[in-house]
C-alpha cells in the first residue's frame, strides 16, 4: 500500500525540496472547464486552442499552478498545508503534450508562525523555465500519514461524439442507394433524409404513396427529387424492397414504420430473400458514456437461442463489421454468467468450442476469449480480483450474448441506463439491414445508415 506523508514545521530545513512531473494532455482542458465551468472559447475551442494566448491562460493560470499546489499539498509540507498566497511569472507558453517538472525550494522560515517562503519553479521537457515564482503556506506542526487515494479512472464522454466519427468516415464515399421500407412516419423519413442530408445515402422511398407524402408534410420536410416507389402496405413494400436489393438496384435496407418480423420474413424467404452462407445477425454499435470505445452486442434481435454453428457465423459477421470500422483485430468476449467451463451451463461450453474454433482458423480476424462475465469483459478490475490473465478481458471491443434475450437486454440496459447512444444493422444477408426500434431517434437512424455505408465499402474492397 502507498502512503501519503508530510514534514512537520519543525522538520523542515531551509533548501529542502519536492518536485513532481506531468504532461499536459487535452483532457486536462476539458476536465478544468467541466468542473469550472469556464466555457471561455480561448480555453475550450479547438481551433483558438492552438495560440499562445490559449497556451499561456490556460496551460499557466490554471494547469501550472495547480501542479503547484499539488506538490505543496502532497509532498513538502504535505497534508495539513494551509495555502496563503502565491506570485508566479509565466515565461513560456505550455503545450498540449509538454513535460513539465515542478520544483519547490525552502526559502525562508518563520518560526513565530509556522510559515514557510517556498520558490516555486516550473520547467519543461528542454529544461526550459516556463513558470517561476513564490509561494506562502503555513506548513502542519503534527505528524499526518494515511493510505495515499487512488484517483477514479476517468473517461471524458462527448454525447455522440464517436458516432459523428462514423459519420464522417462513411460520408468520405459516394452516397449509396438504400431503400427505405414504409417511411410513412415523421421519425422513420426524417431518418433517411438526415441520412441523406449526411451525404451518406440516396434514399429510395418504398411504400404507399400518399402516407409517404403525408408524413413529409408532417415533418415539414420536402421530398421532392427522391424516387419512390409506390407499394399498397407495409408487407408489399418489404417485399419490393428486397427485390430492389436482389437485383442490385440498391446496396441497403433501411426499416421504415413496419414491424421487424415483416421486413424479416422477406429477407429470409428461402427462394425469394437475401440469404446468404451465414446466419443473418442484428449488432448494436454503442457508444457508451461510461466505456473508453465503441462496444458492440450481438446478437439482440435476431436469434433467439443460436446454436454453436449460429454463433460462429454470428461471430464472423461481427468481425467483418469491426474491420469495416478499422478494428483490425477486435476483442470478442464470449458471455455467459460465470467465467468457467460448467457442463451445466451451456454458453460456456459454446464459448470453450467458439476459442478452440478460433485457435483452428475455423474463425479468423479476432481475438476470442470466453466465457467471461459480463463483469470480467468490462472491467479490468473485476477481471484481476479473478486473477483472469486475458488480452479481452477488461477490455472488449465486442459482447457476445448467450441468446437474444440475454442480448436484447443488456442492450437496453445500455441505451436507458446510461445514456449510450446506439446505431443498430443486421448482417449476413445479401446487403446490410439497417434495423433500428421504432423508438429510436432520427440520430441512431443516420448512426445506423454511416455503419451501413461502411460496411458496404469494406465488402466491396474485400477479395473474393
Amino acid at each position: 500500500m502507498q502512503f501519503i506523508e508530510n514534514k512537520t514545521f519543525d522538520e523542515i530545513k531551509i533548501g529542502d525540496s519536492a518536485c513532481l512531473t506531468r504532461a499536459l494532455h487535452n483532457d486536462d482542458i476539458t476536465l478544468f472547464a467541466i468542473l469550472s465551468g469556464d466555457i471561455n472559447p480561448a480555453h475550450v475551442d479547438a481551433d483558438y486552442a492552438k495560440t499562445d494566448f490559449f497556451h499561456h491562460i490556460v496551460a499557466h493560470g490554471m494547469w501550472g499552478g495547480a501542479l503547484i499546489s499539488a506538490v505543496l499539498g502532497t509532498e513538502l509540507p504535505g497534508p495539513g498545508t494551509i495555502y496563503l498566497s502565491q506570485s508566479l511569472k509565466f515565461h513560456h507558453p505550455i503545450g498540449i503534450g509538454d513535460r513539465v517538472t515542478v520544483r519547490v525550494t525552502v526559502r525562508e522560515k518563520d518560526e513565530a508562525r509556522h510559515r514557510l517562503i517556498l520558490d516555486c519553479e516550473c520547467r519543461n521537457q528542454t529544461d526550459q523555465v516556463v513558470i517561476d515564482g513564490t509561494a506562502e503556506v503555513i506548513a502542519p506542526t503534527e505528524k499526518v500519514k494515511r493510505p495515499r487515494t487512488l484517483l477514479p479512472e476517468l473517461h471524458l464522454h462527448v454525447r455522440g461524439e464517436r458516432h459523428r466519427h462514423m459519420i464522417e468516415a462513411a460520408a468520405a464515399f459516394p452516397p449509396m442507394r438504400m431503400a427505405v421500407i414504409h417511411p410513412c412516419d415523421a421519425l422513420a423519413l426524417n431518418g433517411a433524409l438526415d441520412a441523406r442530408d449526411a451525404k451518406l445515402i440516396a434514399p429510395v422511398l418504398v411504400g404507399p404513396n400518399a402516407k409517404i407524402r403525408k408524413a413529409a408534410a408532417d415533418a415539414g420536410r420536402s421530398i421532392e427529387g427522391i424516387e419512390i416507389i409506390d407499394a399498397p402496405h407495409s408487407h408489399a413494400a418489404a417485399q419490393m424492397a428486397v427485390e430492389l436489393a436482389r437485383a442490385g438496384k440498391v446496396e441497403a435496407l433501411m426499416k421504415g414504420a413496419l414491424h421487424t418480423d415483416e421486413i424479416m420474413g422477406a429477407v429470409v424467404a428461402r427462394d425469394s430473400g437475401l440469404r446468404t452462407e451465414r446466419r443473418m445477425s442484428h449488432v448494436f454499435v454503442l457508444d457508451v458514456p461510461t466505456y473508453p470505445k465503441l462496444l458492440f452486442v450481438t446478437d439482440a434481435a435476431i436469434n433467439i437461442a443460436p446454436t454453436l454453428e449460429d454463433k460462429r457465423d454470428i461471430v464472423r459477421n461481427v468481425i467483418d463489421l469491426c474491420h469495416a470500422l478499422g478494428l483490425a483485430n477486435p476483442k470478442i468476449a464470449l458471455l455467459s454468467a460465470v467465467e468457467t467451463v460448467d457442463s451445466k451451463i451451456n454458453s460456456t461450453l459454446d464459448a470453450a468450442a467458439l476459442c478452440k474454433m478460433a485457435e483452428r482458423g475455423q474463425i479468423q480476424g479476432g481475438l476470442l476469449d470466453g466465457p467471461l462475465a459480463f463483469d470480467n469483459a468490462i472491467s479490468k478490475s473485476a477481471a484481476a480480483e479473478k486473477h483472469i490473465v486475458s488480452p479481452v478481458a477488461g477490455d472488449a471491443d465486442v459482447l457476445l450474448a448467450p441468446d437474444l434475450e440475454a442480448g436484447n437486454i443488456l442492450a437496453k440496459q445500455l441505451i436507458y441506463l446510461t445514456g449510450a447512444d446506439a446505431a443498430g444493422i443486421v448482417l449476413g444477408a445479401r446487403v446490410p439491414i439497417v434495423l433500428t426500434s421504432r423508438a429510436d431517434n432520427a440520430e441512431a437512424r443516420v448512426a445506423s445508415c454511416a455503419v451501413a455505408r461502411l460496411l458496404v465499402q469494406y465488402l466491396q474492397g474485400r477479395p473474393k
